[in-house]
Protein backbone atom coordinates (compact mmCIF):
# COMPACT_ATOMS: atom_id res chain seq x y z
CA UNK A 1 0.00 0.00 0.00
CA UNK A 2 1.42 3.24 -0.97
CA UNK A 3 2.36 5.89 1.62
CA UNK A 4 -0.48 8.40 0.98
CA UNK A 5 -3.38 5.79 0.43
CA UNK A 6 -2.05 4.17 4.12
CA UNK A 7 -2.25 7.52 5.46
CA UNK A 8 -5.47 8.12 4.65
CA UNK A 9 -6.72 4.48 5.50
CA UNK A 10 -5.50 5.37 9.33
CA UNK A 11 -7.09 8.69 9.21
CA UNK A 12 -10.24 6.67 8.63
CA UNK A 13 -9.68 4.36 11.20
CA UNK A 14 -9.23 6.98 13.66
CA UNK A 15 -12.28 8.94 12.30
CA UNK A 16 -14.27 5.54 13.25
CA UNK A 17 -12.38 5.14 16.55
CA UNK A 18 -14.32 8.05 18.04
CA UNK A 19 -17.76 7.40 19.23
CA UNK A 20 -20.84 9.02 18.32
CA UNK A 21 -21.92 10.44 21.16
CA UNK A 22 -25.64 11.39 19.57
CA UNK A 23 -28.69 11.02 21.57
CA UNK A 24 -31.28 10.98 19.16
CA UNK A 25 -33.74 9.73 22.16
CA UNK A 26 -33.16 13.08 23.69
CA UNK A 27 -31.70 11.51 27.58
CA UNK A 28 -29.51 14.14 27.84
CA UNK A 29 -29.01 14.43 31.29
CA UNK A 30 -25.33 14.21 31.05
CA UNK A 31 -25.61 17.64 29.69
CA UNK A 32 -28.15 19.16 32.09
CA UNK A 33 -24.93 21.96 33.56
CA UNK A 34 -23.23 22.87 30.53
CA UNK A 35 -26.01 22.33 27.84
CA UNK A 36 -23.49 21.04 25.36
CA UNK A 37 -23.83 18.04 23.21
CA UNK A 38 -21.38 15.41 23.38
CA UNK A 39 -20.72 15.67 19.57
CA UNK A 40 -17.17 16.26 19.10
CA UNK A 41 -17.35 19.26 17.84
CA UNK A 42 -17.49 23.11 18.28
CA UNK A 43 -20.87 24.74 18.59
CA UNK A 44 -22.15 27.31 15.81
CA UNK A 45 -21.42 31.05 17.05
CA UNK A 46 -24.54 33.03 15.73
CA UNK A 47 -28.10 31.19 17.05
CA UNK A 48 -30.51 31.26 14.40
CA UNK A 49 -33.36 30.49 16.52
CA UNK A 50 -35.46 31.96 19.45
CA UNK A 51 -37.31 31.89 22.64
CA UNK A 52 -40.40 33.57 23.86
CA UNK A 53 -42.84 33.58 26.29
CA UNK A 54 -46.30 34.75 27.11
CA UNK A 55 -45.68 36.83 30.39
CA UNK A 56 -42.72 38.84 31.33
CA UNK A 57 -44.13 38.80 35.18
CA UNK A 58 -44.66 35.61 37.61
CA UNK A 59 -45.50 35.17 40.66
CA UNK A 60 -44.73 31.38 42.05
CA UNK A 61 -46.75 28.71 40.88
CA UNK A 62 -47.26 30.65 37.75
CA UNK A 63 -47.24 29.40 34.39
CA UNK A 64 -45.44 30.92 31.53
CA UNK A 65 -46.00 29.01 27.84
CA UNK A 66 -42.33 28.80 26.34
CA UNK A 67 -41.80 28.75 22.34
CA UNK A 68 -38.77 27.84 20.88
CA UNK A 69 -38.69 28.14 16.87
CA UNK A 70 -36.75 28.57 13.51
CA UNK A 71 -35.19 26.86 10.96
CA UNK A 72 -35.85 23.08 10.66
CA UNK A 73 -33.96 21.19 13.68
CA UNK A 74 -33.76 17.79 15.32
CA UNK A 75 -33.13 18.24 18.76
CA UNK A 76 -33.35 20.72 21.39
CA UNK A 77 -33.09 21.33 25.18
CA UNK A 78 -34.66 24.11 26.81
CA UNK A 79 -33.49 25.34 31.05
CA UNK A 80 -34.67 28.01 33.14
CA UNK A 81 -31.88 29.50 35.19
CA UNK A 82 -31.33 32.73 37.35
CA UNK A 83 -30.75 35.03 34.97
CA UNK A 84 -27.87 36.61 37.42
CA UNK A 85 -26.39 33.42 37.47
CA UNK A 86 -26.78 31.32 34.45
CA UNK A 87 -23.64 29.14 35.16
CA UNK A 88 -26.37 27.87 38.50
CA UNK A 89 -28.80 25.24 38.49
CA UNK A 90 -32.11 25.16 37.11
CA UNK A 91 -35.16 27.18 38.32
CA UNK A 92 -38.37 25.59 38.35
CA UNK A 93 -40.04 23.17 36.21
CA UNK A 94 -41.77 22.10 33.51
CA UNK A 95 -44.99 20.63 32.06
CA UNK A 96 -45.38 19.22 28.34
CA UNK A 97 -47.85 20.55 25.89
CA UNK A 98 -46.79 18.09 23.32
CA UNK A 99 -45.97 14.86 24.71
CA UNK A 100 -44.92 13.52 21.08
CA UNK A 101 -42.10 15.62 20.29
CA UNK A 102 -41.08 16.67 23.96
CA UNK A 103 -40.39 15.11 26.83
CA UNK A 104 -39.07 16.15 30.82
CA UNK A 105 -35.80 15.30 32.23
CA UNK A 106 -34.63 16.06 35.71
CA UNK A 107 -31.36 18.00 36.40
CA UNK A 108 -29.80 17.63 39.32
CA UNK A 109 -32.19 17.76 42.48
CA UNK A 110 -35.00 19.68 40.29
CA UNK A 111 -37.42 17.48 39.10
CA UNK A 112 -38.91 18.08 35.37
CA UNK A 113 -36.54 20.88 35.27
CA UNK A 114 -36.04 20.74 31.59
CA UNK A 115 -37.60 20.19 28.32
CA UNK A 116 -35.92 17.78 24.86
CA UNK A 117 -36.87 15.71 22.08
CA UNK A 118 -37.98 12.51 22.13
CA UNK A 119 -37.03 11.40 18.29
CA UNK A 120 -34.88 13.79 15.29
CA UNK A 121 -37.95 14.23 14.04
CA UNK A 122 -37.44 17.78 11.84
CA UNK A 123 -38.71 20.05 13.88
CA UNK A 124 -39.43 24.07 13.57
CA UNK A 125 -41.37 24.88 16.44
CA UNK A 126 -41.79 23.29 20.09
CA UNK A 127 -43.83 24.42 23.53
CA UNK A 128 -43.67 23.85 26.92
CA UNK A 129 -44.98 25.55 30.15
CA UNK A 130 -42.49 26.74 33.04
CA UNK A 131 -43.83 26.25 36.64
CA UNK A 132 -42.49 29.36 38.68
CA UNK A 133 -41.22 27.80 41.94
CA UNK A 134 -42.11 28.93 45.49
CA UNK A 135 -37.86 29.98 45.71
CA UNK A 136 -37.65 31.42 42.28
CA UNK A 137 -35.35 34.11 42.21
CA UNK A 138 -36.25 37.47 41.16
CA UNK A 139 -35.17 37.41 37.26
CA UNK A 140 -35.05 34.11 35.44
CA UNK A 141 -34.32 33.80 31.41
CA UNK A 142 -34.23 30.81 29.30
CA UNK A 143 -31.79 29.32 27.58
CA UNK A 144 -32.18 26.57 24.70
CA UNK A 145 -29.73 24.59 23.06
CA UNK A 146 -30.60 23.58 19.37
CA UNK A 147 -29.06 20.91 17.15
CA UNK A 148 -29.82 21.06 13.45
CA UNK A 149 -27.52 18.29 12.18
CA UNK A 150 -24.61 16.80 14.50
CA UNK A 151 -21.89 18.85 13.44
CA UNK A 152 -24.01 21.55 13.90
CA UNK A 153 -25.44 23.03 17.22
CA UNK A 154 -26.50 26.10 19.05
CA UNK A 155 -25.69 26.26 23.18
CA UNK A 156 -27.19 28.45 25.50
CA UNK A 157 -29.27 30.59 23.30
CA UNK A 158 -30.23 33.29 25.39
CA UNK A 159 -34.15 34.06 25.74
CA UNK A 160 -36.40 36.37 27.88
CA UNK A 161 -35.82 36.99 31.17
CA UNK A 162 -39.15 37.16 33.32
CA UNK A 163 -39.73 38.65 36.39
CA UNK A 164 -41.32 38.91 39.90
CA UNK A 165 -43.51 42.19 40.42
CA UNK A 166 -41.89 44.51 41.93
CA UNK A 167 -38.44 43.31 41.60
CA UNK A 168 -35.23 45.72 41.18
CA UNK A 169 -34.49 46.12 37.53
CA UNK A 170 -31.92 43.82 36.70
CA UNK A 171 -28.39 46.01 36.84
CA UNK A 172 -25.55 43.44 35.73
CA UNK A 173 -27.79 41.05 33.00
CA UNK A 174 -25.75 38.30 32.18
CA UNK A 175 -25.08 37.49 28.56
CA UNK A 176 -23.68 34.64 26.85
CA UNK A 177 -20.92 34.99 24.17
CA UNK A 178 -19.05 32.82 21.75
CA UNK A 179 -16.09 32.94 23.85
CA UNK A 180 -17.81 32.03 27.11
CA UNK A 181 -19.40 29.41 25.69
CA UNK A 182 -18.20 25.72 26.89
CA UNK A 183 -16.48 23.41 24.62
CA UNK A 184 -17.33 19.74 24.25
CA UNK A 185 -14.59 17.03 25.86
CA UNK A 186 -13.39 14.66 23.66
CA UNK A 187 -13.88 11.09 24.40
CA UNK A 188 -11.94 8.19 23.02
CA UNK A 189 -11.95 4.69 22.38
CA UNK A 190 -9.73 2.33 23.97
CA UNK A 191 -7.97 -0.27 21.10
CA UNK A 192 -6.43 -2.50 24.04
CA UNK A 193 -7.19 -3.83 27.39
CA UNK A 194 -4.96 -2.53 30.46
CA UNK A 195 -1.47 -3.70 31.57
CA UNK A 196 -0.61 -4.83 34.90
CA UNK A 197 3.23 -5.42 34.51
CA UNK A 198 3.88 -2.01 36.36
CA UNK A 199 1.29 -2.59 39.34
CA UNK A 200 3.50 -1.85 42.59
CA UNK A 201 6.56 -0.33 40.33
CA UNK A 202 4.77 2.56 38.95
CA UNK A 203 1.07 1.82 39.30
CA UNK A 204 -0.87 1.57 42.35
CA UNK A 205 -3.08 -1.40 41.60
CA UNK A 206 -5.97 -3.36 42.85
CA UNK A 207 -7.14 -6.85 41.24
CA UNK A 208 -9.82 -9.02 42.40
CA UNK A 209 -8.71 -12.08 42.13
CA UNK A 210 -5.14 -10.91 43.59
CA UNK A 211 -2.61 -10.72 40.66
CA UNK A 212 -5.37 -11.55 38.11
CA UNK A 213 -4.68 -10.01 34.45
CA UNK A 214 -7.01 -6.79 33.71
CA UNK A 215 -8.04 -8.48 30.23
CA UNK A 216 -9.07 -11.83 32.01
CA UNK A 217 -13.56 -11.73 31.62
CA UNK A 218 -12.88 -12.49 35.95
CA UNK A 219 -10.67 -9.82 36.40
CA UNK A 220 -11.62 -6.52 38.35
CA UNK A 221 -9.17 -4.37 37.91
CA UNK A 222 -8.23 -0.15 39.21
CA UNK A 223 -5.08 1.41 39.01
CA UNK A 224 -3.83 4.90 39.77
CA UNK A 225 -0.76 6.48 38.36
CA UNK A 226 0.20 9.97 39.61
CA UNK A 227 2.10 12.48 36.88
CA UNK A 228 2.60 16.12 38.24
CA UNK A 229 -0.88 16.92 39.42
CA UNK A 230 -2.75 14.76 37.51
CA UNK A 231 -3.98 11.02 38.37
CA UNK A 232 -4.02 8.79 35.51
CA UNK A 233 -7.34 6.26 36.59
CA UNK A 234 -7.92 2.79 34.57
CA UNK A 235 -11.03 0.46 36.02
CA UNK A 236 -12.18 -2.90 34.17
CA UNK A 237 -14.29 -5.43 34.97
CA UNK A 238 -16.58 -7.96 33.77
CA UNK A 239 -19.96 -6.17 34.03
CA UNK A 240 -22.71 -5.11 31.09
CA UNK A 241 -24.43 -2.57 33.05
CA UNK A 242 -21.64 -0.40 35.35
CA UNK A 243 -18.36 -0.39 36.90
CA UNK A 244 -17.65 2.53 40.08
CA UNK A 245 -15.10 3.19 42.73
CA UNK A 246 -15.54 5.32 45.94
CA UNK A 247 -13.31 7.16 48.03
CA UNK A 248 -14.25 6.56 51.74
CA UNK A 249 -12.68 7.46 55.24
CA UNK A 250 -14.49 4.36 56.29
CA UNK A 251 -15.99 0.68 55.27
CA UNK A 252 -19.29 2.28 54.59
CA UNK A 253 -21.25 3.41 52.23
CA UNK A 254 -22.00 7.02 52.85
CA UNK A 255 -19.88 10.51 52.52
CA UNK A 256 -17.53 8.91 49.79
CA UNK A 257 -16.44 10.49 46.36
CA UNK A 258 -16.77 7.93 43.68
CA UNK A 259 -16.88 7.28 40.16
CA UNK A 260 -19.00 5.76 37.73
CA UNK A 261 -18.28 4.07 33.79
CA UNK A 262 -22.11 3.11 33.00
CA UNK A 263 -22.73 1.42 30.05
CA UNK A 264 -26.03 2.96 28.06
CA UNK A 265 -26.03 0.77 24.57
CA UNK A 266 -22.96 0.11 23.95
CA UNK A 267 -21.57 3.43 24.96
CA UNK A 268 -19.94 4.46 28.04
CA UNK A 269 -20.78 7.30 30.16
CA UNK A 270 -18.13 8.19 32.09
CA UNK A 271 -19.78 10.28 35.50
CA UNK A 272 -18.75 11.51 39.19
CA UNK A 273 -21.08 11.12 41.86
CA UNK A 274 -21.17 12.23 46.16
CA UNK A 275 -23.04 9.77 47.77
CA UNK A 276 -24.63 10.71 50.73
CA UNK A 277 -26.10 7.55 52.06
CA UNK A 278 -27.39 3.69 51.09
CA UNK A 279 -29.56 5.40 48.76
CA UNK A 280 -29.23 6.00 44.85
CA UNK A 281 -26.13 7.97 43.74
CA UNK A 282 -27.04 11.15 41.88
CA UNK A 283 -24.76 11.98 39.13
CA UNK A 284 -23.01 15.18 38.83
CA UNK A 285 -23.53 17.31 35.67
CA UNK A 286 -19.88 18.51 35.75
CA UNK A 287 -17.08 16.14 36.81
CA UNK A 288 -13.61 17.91 35.81
CA UNK A 289 -12.34 14.74 34.57
CA UNK A 290 -10.19 15.25 31.19
CA UNK A 291 -8.65 12.62 28.42
CA UNK A 292 -11.86 10.07 29.17
CA UNK A 293 -11.53 6.71 27.02
CA UNK A 294 -13.11 3.35 27.33
CA UNK A 295 -13.80 0.26 25.28
CA UNK A 296 -16.52 -2.35 25.73
CA UNK A 297 -14.83 -5.81 24.39
CA UNK A 298 -15.29 -9.85 25.37
CA UNK A 299 -17.40 -8.98 28.35
CA UNK A 300 -15.53 -6.67 29.72
CA UNK A 301 -16.03 -2.93 30.30
CA UNK A 302 -12.98 -0.59 30.77
CA UNK A 303 -12.59 3.46 30.85
CA UNK A 304 -9.89 5.63 31.82
CA UNK A 305 -9.56 9.13 32.61
CA UNK A 306 -7.57 12.02 34.37
CA UNK A 307 -8.50 14.08 37.38
CA UNK A 308 -6.45 16.84 39.29
CA UNK A 309 -5.07 15.92 42.85
CA UNK A 310 -7.23 18.88 44.01
CA UNK A 311 -10.53 19.91 42.21
CA UNK A 312 -12.02 22.65 45.15
CA UNK A 313 -14.56 23.96 42.49
CA UNK A 314 -16.51 20.45 42.39
CA UNK A 315 -18.51 19.81 45.38
CA UNK A 316 -17.68 16.31 46.52
CA UNK A 317 -14.82 15.23 45.21
CA UNK A 318 -12.20 14.19 47.56
CA UNK A 319 -8.45 15.38 47.54
CA UNK A 320 -6.36 12.31 45.86
CA UNK A 321 -3.39 12.67 47.89
CA UNK A 322 -5.10 11.59 51.34
CA UNK A 323 -6.28 8.02 52.71
CA UNK A 324 -8.68 6.29 51.90
CA UNK A 325 -10.79 2.80 51.85
CA UNK A 326 -11.06 2.27 48.21
CA UNK A 327 -14.26 0.16 47.10
CA UNK A 328 -14.75 -1.53 44.16
CA UNK A 329 -18.33 -2.46 42.57
CA UNK A 330 -20.32 -3.42 39.82
CA UNK A 331 -23.81 -3.92 38.90
CA UNK A 332 -26.89 -3.13 36.39
CA UNK A 333 -28.21 -0.07 34.34
CA UNK A 334 -30.67 0.41 32.46
CA UNK A 335 -32.19 2.47 29.86
CA UNK A 336 -31.33 6.29 30.32
CA UNK A 337 -28.13 5.50 32.12
CA UNK A 338 -30.30 4.58 35.40
CA UNK A 339 -28.10 2.62 37.69
CA UNK A 340 -29.36 -0.12 40.07
CA UNK A 341 -28.17 -1.23 43.58
CA UNK A 342 -24.67 -3.71 43.26
CA UNK A 343 -25.73 -7.34 42.83
CA UNK A 344 -23.47 -8.02 45.71
CA UNK A 345 -20.72 -6.50 48.27
CA UNK A 346 -18.34 -4.23 46.79
CA UNK A 347 -14.48 -4.84 46.89
CA UNK A 348 -13.29 -2.91 50.02
CA UNK A 349 -9.77 -2.75 50.73
CA UNK A 350 -8.36 -4.38 53.66
CA UNK A 351 -6.84 -0.92 54.93
CA UNK A 352 -6.55 2.99 54.15
CA UNK A 353 -4.26 3.81 51.18
CA UNK A 354 -2.44 6.84 50.10
CA UNK A 355 -2.45 5.75 46.54
CA UNK A 356 0.05 9.41 45.34
CA UNK A 357 2.27 7.84 48.41
CA UNK A 358 4.14 4.64 46.65
CA UNK A 359 3.02 2.20 44.15
CA UNK A 360 1.61 -1.07 45.74
CA UNK A 361 -0.29 -3.84 44.06
CA UNK A 362 -3.02 -4.65 46.77
CA UNK A 363 -6.55 -6.65 47.05
CA UNK A 364 -9.36 -6.67 49.02
CA UNK A 365 -12.12 -8.22 50.33
CA UNK A 366 -15.96 -8.22 49.53
CA UNK A 367 -16.71 -10.50 52.70
CA UNK A 368 -15.33 -9.04 55.55
CA UNK A 369 -13.38 -10.99 58.53
CA UNK A 370 -15.91 -10.36 61.45
CA UNK A 371 -19.01 -11.14 59.28
CA UNK A 372 -16.99 -14.73 58.39
CA UNK A 373 -16.06 -15.60 61.92
CA UNK A 374 -20.01 -14.54 62.78
CA UNK A 375 -21.41 -16.59 60.30
CA UNK A 376 -18.88 -19.86 61.06
CA UNK A 377 -19.66 -19.96 64.73
CA UNK A 378 -23.06 -19.57 63.87
CA UNK A 379 -22.80 -22.77 61.40
CA UNK A 380 -20.63 -24.74 64.39
CA UNK A 381 -23.15 -23.93 67.06
CA UNK A 382 -26.43 -25.00 65.54
CA UNK A 383 -25.20 -27.45 62.58
CA UNK A 384 -22.83 -29.42 65.12
CA UNK A 385 -22.74 -28.90 68.63
CA UNK A 386 -26.56 -28.40 69.24
CA UNK A 387 -27.22 -31.57 66.91
CA UNK A 388 -24.57 -34.08 68.31
CA UNK A 389 -26.31 -32.78 71.99
CA UNK A 390 -29.65 -33.19 71.30
CA UNK A 391 -28.80 -36.97 69.84
CA UNK A 392 -27.03 -37.44 72.83
CA UNK A 393 -29.72 -36.99 75.26
CA UNK A 394 -32.35 -38.74 73.58
CA UNK A 395 -30.37 -41.71 72.30
CA UNK A 396 -27.59 -42.25 74.81
CA UNK A 397 -29.26 -42.88 78.58
CA UNK A 398 -29.21 -46.51 78.16
CA UNK A 399 -25.75 -46.69 76.40
CA UNK A 400 -24.00 -44.25 79.01
CA UNK A 401 -25.32 -44.91 82.39
CA UNK A 402 -22.59 -44.46 84.53
CA UNK A 403 -21.63 -41.79 86.43
CA UNK A 404 -19.19 -38.97 85.75
CA UNK A 405 -18.66 -36.34 88.36
CA UNK A 406 -21.52 -37.44 90.28
CA UNK A 407 -23.96 -36.86 87.02
CA UNK A 408 -24.29 -39.75 84.40
CA UNK A 409 -22.05 -39.86 81.75
CA UNK A 410 -24.86 -38.44 78.66
CA UNK A 411 -26.22 -36.14 80.95
CA UNK A 412 -22.32 -34.77 81.23
CA UNK A 413 -21.77 -34.47 77.42
CA UNK A 414 -25.18 -33.10 76.86
CA UNK A 415 -24.62 -30.35 79.14
CA UNK A 416 -21.20 -29.56 77.64
CA UNK A 417 -21.82 -29.40 74.22
CA UNK A 418 -25.13 -26.97 74.97
CA UNK A 419 -23.45 -24.79 76.83
CA UNK A 420 -20.94 -24.60 74.17
CA UNK A 421 -23.73 -23.85 71.78
CA UNK A 422 -24.56 -20.78 74.03
CA UNK A 423 -21.16 -19.56 74.09
CA UNK A 424 -20.30 -19.76 70.35
CA UNK A 425 -23.92 -18.06 69.80
CA UNK A 426 -22.84 -15.32 72.14
CA UNK A 427 -19.50 -14.58 70.30
CA UNK A 428 -20.88 -14.83 67.29
CA UNK A 429 -23.71 -12.66 68.18
CA UNK A 430 -21.92 -9.61 69.03
CA UNK A 431 -19.55 -9.32 65.81
CA UNK A 432 -22.18 -8.28 63.45
CA UNK A 433 -22.70 -5.32 66.25
CA UNK A 434 -19.08 -4.47 66.14
CA UNK A 435 -18.58 -4.53 62.98
CA UNK A 436 -21.54 -2.32 61.59
CA UNK A 437 -21.33 -0.46 64.71
CA UNK A 438 -24.64 -0.90 65.55
CA UNK A 439 -28.04 -2.21 64.39
CA UNK A 440 -28.17 -3.18 60.40
CA UNK A 441 -31.50 -1.71 59.11
CA UNK A 442 -30.54 -3.43 55.25
CA UNK A 443 -30.61 -7.39 56.61
CA UNK A 444 -34.12 -8.06 56.83
CA UNK A 445 -35.99 -10.41 59.04
CA UNK A 446 -32.58 -11.59 59.78
CA UNK A 447 -31.20 -9.89 62.86
CA UNK A 448 -34.67 -9.72 64.20
CA UNK A 449 -34.60 -14.03 63.91
CA UNK A 450 -30.73 -13.95 65.24
CA UNK A 451 -31.99 -11.95 68.20
CA UNK A 452 -34.67 -14.14 69.44
CA UNK A 453 -32.60 -17.56 68.87
CA UNK A 454 -30.38 -15.68 70.98
CA UNK A 455 -32.59 -15.27 73.19
CA UNK A 456 -33.95 -18.85 73.46
CA UNK A 457 -30.53 -20.16 73.39
CA UNK A 458 -30.02 -18.09 77.11
CA UNK A 459 -33.14 -19.28 78.43
CA UNK A 460 -32.52 -22.66 78.07
CA UNK A 461 -29.60 -23.06 80.26
CA UNK A 462 -31.40 -20.82 82.92
CA UNK A 463 -34.33 -23.08 82.77
CA UNK A 464 -32.59 -26.28 83.17
CA UNK A 465 -31.30 -24.51 86.38
CA UNK A 466 -34.34 -25.26 87.99
CA UNK A 467 -35.31 -28.28 86.69
CA UNK A 468 -37.43 -30.53 89.01
CA UNK A 469 -36.27 -33.42 90.57
CA UNK A 470 -37.05 -36.91 88.51
CA UNK A 471 -40.34 -37.88 90.29
CA UNK A 472 -41.52 -34.80 90.98
CA UNK A 473 -45.28 -34.16 89.87
CA UNK A 474 -43.53 -30.93 87.69
CA UNK A 475 -40.96 -32.53 85.93
CA UNK A 476 -43.17 -33.56 82.67
CA UNK A 477 -44.49 -30.10 82.14
CA UNK A 478 -40.71 -28.99 82.61
CA UNK A 479 -39.36 -32.25 80.00
CA UNK A 480 -42.16 -30.48 77.45
CA UNK A 481 -41.30 -26.59 77.66
CA UNK A 482 -37.50 -27.75 77.55
CA UNK A 483 -37.72 -29.32 74.67
CA UNK A 484 -40.53 -27.24 72.44
CA UNK A 485 -38.06 -24.32 73.43
CA UNK A 486 -35.20 -26.00 72.35
CA UNK A 487 -36.63 -27.50 68.99
CA UNK A 488 -37.83 -23.68 68.31
CA UNK A 489 -34.81 -22.64 68.58
CA UNK A 490 -33.45 -24.95 66.13
CA UNK A 491 -36.01 -24.48 63.70
CA UNK A 492 -35.14 -20.69 63.41
CA UNK A 493 -31.22 -20.89 63.78
CA UNK A 494 -31.94 -22.83 60.74
CA UNK A 495 -34.32 -20.37 58.92
CA UNK A 496 -32.00 -17.55 59.69
CA UNK A 497 -28.60 -19.00 58.52
CA UNK A 498 -30.49 -19.48 55.06
CA UNK A 499 -31.78 -15.84 54.94
CA UNK A 500 -28.18 -14.71 55.79
CA UNK A 501 -26.72 -16.62 53.26
CA UNK A 502 -28.49 -14.05 50.46
CA UNK A 503 -26.70 -11.36 52.38
CA UNK A 504 -24.47 -9.82 50.19
CA UNK A 505 -21.84 -9.19 52.58
CA UNK A 506 -21.20 -12.89 53.22
CA UNK A 507 -20.55 -13.29 49.31
CA UNK A 508 -21.19 -16.93 49.46
CA UNK A 509 -21.53 -19.01 45.82
CA UNK A 510 -25.21 -18.86 45.02
CA UNK A 511 -26.98 -21.26 44.42
CA UNK A 512 -24.35 -23.77 46.07
CA UNK A 513 -24.54 -22.11 49.08
CA UNK A 514 -27.76 -23.25 49.40
CA UNK A 515 -27.85 -26.82 48.56
CA UNK A 516 -25.41 -27.43 50.46
CA UNK A 517 -27.03 -26.30 54.00
CA UNK A 518 -30.09 -28.06 52.69
CA UNK A 519 -27.99 -31.34 52.65
CA UNK A 520 -26.88 -30.35 56.31
CA UNK A 521 -30.45 -30.10 56.75
CA UNK A 522 -31.22 -33.09 55.45
CA UNK A 523 -28.60 -35.29 57.03
CA UNK A 524 -29.46 -34.35 60.10
CA UNK A 525 -33.32 -34.78 59.84
CA UNK A 526 -32.26 -38.33 58.19
CA UNK A 527 -29.87 -38.99 61.16
CA UNK A 528 -32.60 -38.39 64.07
CA UNK A 529 -35.29 -40.76 61.58
CA UNK A 530 -32.90 -43.33 61.53
CA UNK A 531 -32.14 -43.22 65.31
CA UNK A 532 -35.68 -43.23 66.11
CA UNK A 533 -36.45 -45.88 63.90
CA UNK A 534 -33.29 -47.58 65.60
CA UNK A 535 -34.92 -47.40 69.09
CA UNK A 536 -38.29 -47.83 68.47
CA UNK A 537 -37.21 -51.31 67.46
CA UNK A 538 -35.31 -52.15 70.52
CA UNK A 539 -38.48 -51.24 72.40
CA UNK A 540 -40.75 -53.30 70.42
CA UNK A 541 -37.77 -56.25 70.42
CA UNK A 542 -37.61 -56.12 74.52
CA UNK A 543 -41.45 -56.03 74.62
CA UNK A 544 -42.14 -59.30 72.61
CA UNK A 545 -39.05 -60.52 75.27
CA UNK A 546 -41.51 -59.33 78.56
CA UNK A 547 -44.56 -61.16 76.42
CA UNK A 548 -42.87 -63.83 76.10
CA UNK A 549 -41.74 -64.37 79.83
CA UNK A 550 -45.53 -63.60 80.97
CA UNK A 551 -46.60 -66.47 79.24
CA UNK A 552 -44.20 -68.74 80.68
CA UNK A 553 -44.51 -67.53 84.00
CA UNK A 554 -48.34 -67.81 83.84
CA UNK A 555 -48.17 -71.49 83.40
CA UNK A 556 -46.07 -72.01 86.55
CA UNK A 557 -47.60 -72.60 90.15
CA UNK A 558 -47.10 -70.22 92.82
CA UNK A 559 -44.03 -72.54 94.57
CA UNK A 560 -42.31 -73.09 91.35
CA UNK A 561 -42.69 -68.87 90.65
CA UNK A 562 -41.15 -69.25 94.32
CA UNK A 563 -38.69 -71.28 93.33
CA UNK A 564 -37.71 -69.11 90.46
CA UNK A 565 -37.10 -65.99 92.06
CA UNK A 566 -34.96 -67.97 95.05
CA UNK A 567 -32.66 -68.89 92.17
CA UNK A 568 -31.69 -65.57 90.84
CA UNK A 569 -31.83 -63.53 94.68
CA UNK A 570 -30.23 -60.31 94.35
CA UNK A 571 -30.32 -59.95 90.91
CA UNK A 572 -34.34 -60.55 90.74
CA UNK A 573 -37.44 -59.05 91.93
CA UNK A 574 -40.28 -60.85 92.17
CA UNK A 575 -44.27 -60.28 93.12
CA UNK A 576 -46.37 -62.88 93.39
CA UNK A 577 -50.32 -61.84 93.59
CA UNK A 578 -52.28 -63.20 96.07
CA UNK A 579 -55.50 -63.60 94.22
CA UNK A 580 -53.93 -66.31 91.72
CA UNK A 581 -50.94 -68.21 90.53
CA UNK A 582 -49.54 -65.21 88.03
CA UNK A 583 -46.02 -64.04 89.06
CA UNK A 584 -44.28 -61.59 87.42
CA UNK A 585 -40.47 -61.16 87.28
CA UNK A 586 -38.02 -58.92 85.71
CA UNK A 587 -34.63 -60.50 85.17
CA UNK A 588 -31.75 -57.69 85.10
CA UNK A 589 -28.49 -59.25 84.47
CA UNK A 590 -25.10 -57.44 83.72
CA UNK A 591 -27.71 -54.19 82.84
CA UNK A 592 -29.59 -55.99 80.36
CA UNK A 593 -32.63 -57.90 79.77
CA UNK A 594 -32.83 -61.99 79.71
Amino acid sequence: MEPPVLAFALWIFAFLSVPAAGYPNGKVREACSSMMPYHGHSPQPSPEHTISVNETKFRPGDHIKVSLSGPVFKGFFIQARNAENLTGAAVGSFMLAEERISQLLTCGLVKNSAVSHTSKSKKTNVEAYWVAPTDAPEHVQFLATVVEKYKIFWVKIPGPIVSQPNAPPLTTPTSITPDTLPTSQPVFRLTTSFNASSCGITKFCIRNPPKCDPGAAYCFFLSFKQNNHLVLIEMSGPSEGYIAFALSHDQWMGDDDAYLCINEDHRINIKTAYLSGRTPPVLDSENGLEDISWRVADGLLQCSFRRNLHLPAYKGRFNLDANYYIFLADGEASEGGLIHKHHRQPLITNGMYNFTDSPKDVGGSRSPLLLKFHASLMFVAWMTTVSIGVIVARFFKPVWPHSLFGKEIWFQVHRMLMLTTVLLTSIAFVLPFIYRGGWSEWAGFHPYLGCTVMALAIFQPLMAGFRPPPHAPRRQVFNWVHWSTGTTARILAVVTMFLGMDLPALNLPDPWDTYTMIGFVAWHVSIDILLEIHSYCLIRKVEVIDEDRIQILQSLTSAEAEASCYLVKKSTYCEILSNTVIVKCVFYLTGSYI
